[in-house]
């Protein structure tokens, strides 16, 4: 379960991560109310990544432009999602920014931190710069440290990015998260750090454990149900989730080639021959990594987001075999590195994208390997499944990393 960012920053006020003055605005008489002096900045509260490129964060300087904006805002989908909520929040003039994550890695059972000097927008552009530490024993600041180091972080911002760092592990752990992020983490030209954004993951099989997070869930499904009726802020109504679809990224098999527009999945072209399909930044650039430091050479790579966005019927493997259509274009691409953390029946329809996919490359006489991991998976039951396909599966990260660069070669 993905948190909305004002959801997920009522978290990290609670663990003392700094986060700027907000207000939450359910409707436009809020914006009357507002109590942050303006300039500030009005935030879309969808679960989908890129918000800004697609037009949900606003800049305003006054209640007039805010009423205007907040409008638009509201009535803008995003992935299919309108916003039952926005975000105002204070103007910050940051002078660097990072990126910070936590994420778990649950077939080796370890939690894994991830830092960049460079974050914001083009994170996902800057491979090169993420880095990576696994917390392979207790936690102790020593990770924390070692992950600001390892991004080249010297003096003052040391001591400040690790304790940002211990703070998210400490959220992480507390409560038996699957994600925490920070994208970005705003350095101010005084040296000090504010996070700008967030986002948190909770883990479905633990909110048991944290009524708090299952109450956000709630939530959650109140706030889809309100996007079937009529929206309090337009003149009129929104347009139903089908028109929506039929604007979405689909593949159309007699020119071979994807329908881009504004909401297909982001294709981020490199320059070798593995091409890779995760779900989530933080795993897909953990997936990057893995290759690299197998001696490979990713050829690009798709970001399928949060696995909990496509809950009709069928969405998921449509998404998926047009992830696999996105990164096989490149004739470069040797074998195709397919690394997905969701619950057995997203699995599922992984497992039948990729064997959709390739039967229909069979019959167009085009051969392509595809290394596959899954979790929570019969891994006999699924090659029984797949059958004489050019699929090997693996269990951990670094097992598909490594057999994705044999295959490659």
């Amino acid at each position: 379960m993905d948190l909305l960012e004002y959801q997920a920053k009522s978290l990290f006020r609670q663990m003392a991560i700094p986060i700027l003055p907000s207000q939450r605005i359910d409707n436009l008489a809020d914006l009357k109310g507002l109590k942050i002096p303006y300039p500030v900045v009005l935030k879309s509260q969808v679960r989908a990544g890129g918000r800004g490129r697609a037009g949900g964060i606003k800049f305003v300087e006054n209640t007039i432009d805010a009423v205007a904006a907040a409008q638009t805002i509201f009535n803008l989908p995003i992935e299919d999602e309108y916003p039952q909520v926005l975000l105002a929040e204070a103007k910050y003039n940051a002078d660097q920014e990072l990126y910070l994550a936590v994420l778990l890695d649950p077939v080796a059972r370890r939690p894994v931190l991830l830092g960049s000097r460079q974050g914001g927008m083009d994170v996902e552009g800057s491979i090169e710069q993420m880095q990576q530490v696994a917390v392979d024993q207790e936690f102790s600041p020593f990770y924390a440290r070692r992950l600001t180091l390892k991004m080249g972080l010297q003096g003052d911002l040391i001591q400040s990015v690790s304790a940002i760092v211990e703070k998210m592990y400490r959220l992480f752990v507390e409560k038996d998260l699957d994600l925490v992020e920070i994208n970005p983490l705003g350095i101010s030209p005084r040296g000090e750090v504010m996070a700008l954004d967030g986002k948190v993951t909770a883990n479905d099989d633990a909110l048991g454990r944290h009524p708090d997070l299952a109450a956000l869930s709630q939530k959650r499904l109140l706030g889809g149900l309100a996007q079937e009726r009529r929206s309090p802020n337009a003149p009129g109504d929104r347009p139903h989730s089908s028109s929506k679809v039929q604007q979405s990224a689909e593949f159309d098999p007699k020119s071979q080639s994807p329908i881009s527009n504004a909401d297909s999945l982001q294709l981020i072209e490199l320059d070798g021959n593995i091409g890779i399909l995760c779900n989530g930044v933080g795993l897909t650039m953990a997936t990057l990594d893995a290759v690299t430091h197998q001696g490979g050479k990713p050829a690009n790579f798709v970001n399928m987001g949060s696995l909990d966005r496509y809950d009709a019927a069928n969405a998921l493997r449509d998404r998926a075999d047009l992830g696999l259509e996105l990164v096989a274009q490149d004739k470069n691409v040797k074998v195709i590195l397919v690394n997905i953390l969701g619950s057995p029946s997203k699995s599922e329809e992984i497992i039948a994208a990729v064997a959709g996919y390739l039967e229909r490359k069979a019959r167009a006489n085009r051969h392509i390997q595809i290394v596959l991991r899954l979790v929570e998976i019969d891994a006999e039951a699924v090659k029984k499944r797949l059958g004489q396909l050019p699929v090997q599966l693996a269990s951990t990260l670094d097992e598909a990393a490594a057999t994705s660069v044999s295959s490659a070669k």
